[in-house]
Parts: structure tokens; sequence; C-alpha cells
């Protein structure tokens, strides 16, 4: 196995992790947070957007794929600067490692 997926795998898994945790805070849904989860997947369904297809990664559920990057889009373009650019740092070390 790559170890660049496993390390991309596990940004993205955090990222998606600590995004939903926003949709419950101090004992109630956050109203909020479900529009911009609700957005962002829309508009990565209807765009046809996979984080993992374009890390060139092979998933069993595509449109699953879709769906969190639909979640990853929520939190809005500095977030996604910030996890393109740790994406794009962890590619970077790793092609100085072979």
């Amino acid at each position: 196995m790559d170890l660049t997926k496993l390390f991309v795998s596990a940004l993205i898994g955090e990222s998606i992790w600590e995004t939903t945790k926003l949709v419950w805070q101090h004992g109630k849904l956050n109203v909020d947070r479900i529009g911009a989860l609700a957005v962002g997947i829309i508009l990565s369904l209807m765009a046809g957007l996979d984080i993992f297809e374009m890390m060139g990664f092979e998933t069993s559920f595509p449109i699953l794929g879709e769906i969190l990057t639909g979640v990853l889009i929520s939190r809005g373009a500095n977030f996604m600067h910030d996890i393109l650019g740790s994406i794009g740092s962890i590619y970077t070390k790793n092609k100085g490692l072979k």
C-alpha cells in the first residue's frame, strides 16, 4: 500500500469527522452547519466532485466519495485550501523519500 494514500486518507477522515462534530454543539443541532453541509453535498453531487478520485484512489462506492467531498466543501474555501496544502505537502515529502 502506498503510504501517501494512507496519510491522505487519515487527513481526510479526520477532517470529515471534525466537520460532522460541528452539527451538534452545546446540546442542540447547529442549523447553520446543517445548511452548510446540505449545500456542500448538493454542490459536490451536482458537479461530480470526488476528492478520493482526484487523489487517484479507487473506491468501491464512488457516490460516497462525492458525499464526503461535499462535507469537506461545506467548511469553505479556507478550510479546503488548508486541506489541499496539507495533502500537497504529504505528496512532496513522499516523493523525496523514494
